[in-house]
């Protein structure tokens, strides 16, 4: 009896770890071009995210990138209109904060970061905020919510309020792409 408590107690445990731990990955196209992305997922704090382009010309390589971070998602879009597919990837971090990884195609002959704004650098947007964000892709415009917390800082709970922020991909400098905010609204919630 011992021995069979012993053995459901390793399997229940591994499985536990498993979801904990568990990799990612996963295979995203648009016609025959996209991505496979794999990351191993062991540490909240170090991990090694694989990108490898599919139908891309031949020079396209995979791009293997260290984040402080483990992934739970992507989804794939053309962002900026061009034709080719786009990619964000979702991550969150050791203390919870999730987060975007967006890059997108050059002409399906090489992949580039597309900048994502620090909400923190935004004081108007960032009243209010600690974190807790939730991101969605819709028809190339991405989501973001989050709860609204009181400026009082002692205080744990957030408000009724859901704040909404939607962005697009707009063109930067010298050939980059960036997310810019084009409009905002608050949500009250019961």
């Amino acid at each position: 009896m011992r021995t069979i408590l012993f053995f459901c107690c390793i399997i229940f445990s591994g499985q536990l770890i498993g979801q904990v731990w568990a990799k990612y990955d996963s295979t995203m196209k648009i016609g025959k071009s996209g991505y496979r992305i794999s990351c191993l997922n062991r540490s909240p704090d170090k991990n090694v995210l694989n990108i490898r382009p599919i139908g891309f010309k031949s020079e396209s390589r995979e791009a293997s990138i260290e984040l402080k971070a483990r992934v739970f998602g992507a989804e794939i879009d053309d962002l900026n209109n061009d034709g080719f597919p786009d990619l964000i990837i979702f991550i969150e971090d050791a203390a919870g904060k999730k987060s975007i990884f967006p890059i997108h195609s050059q002409d399906n002959e090489r992949i580039a970061p597309i900048y994502f704004p620090d909400i923190l650098d935004d004081m108007e947007m960032s009243k209010g905020y600690r974190g807790k964000d939730e991101y969605k892709l819709v028809e190339g415009v991405l989501f973001r919510k989050f709860p609204v917390y009181p400026a009082d800082t002692t205080i744990k709970e957030p408000t009724n309020k859901i704040r909404q922020l939607m962005y697009r991909v707009i063109k930067g400098e010298r050939d980059s792409w960036k997310f810019k905010m084009f409009k905002q609204f608050e949500l009250t919630t019961n």
